[in-house]
């Protein structure tokens, strides 16, 4: 999920009497493999990727079912991931081209 998404989400929980659990993410299924897709089309590179078949699989993807956020507050994120991811990368790039990013 972008963090405007997150932000605008967690303020709207905060600023609310809900008291029940509820999920705040995205509704767009994604796996791994996808994930990487998306970050090397963002980066323009090709990682090289390796497999371990023998170990535990797990789900197959991952997002969050919004029904009881929707319910409530009539919103739920809508920035896409590869729209978040974009935005990030780019932020990224700029801070370490500038020299703003830390040299730890």
């Amino acid at each position: 999920m972008y963090i405007d998404d997150c932000l605008r989400g967690i303020d709207l929980i905060l600023n609310s009497n809900v008291e029940e659990p509820l999920n705040l993410g995205s509704r767009e299924l994604v796996s791994i493999n996808q994930l990487v897709d998306l970050v090397e089309n963002i980066a323009g590179i090709r990682l090289k990727r390796s497999y371990n078949r023998s170990a535990p699989q797990g789900v197959r993807g991952r997002n969050s079912d919004n029904t009881l956020f929707r319910k409530h507050f009539c919103w739920e994120p809508s920035t896409p991931l590869a729209e978040g991811l974009e935005k990030t990368y780019a932020w990224i790039y700029d801070q370490m081209v500038s020299g703003k990013a830390s040299k730890d």
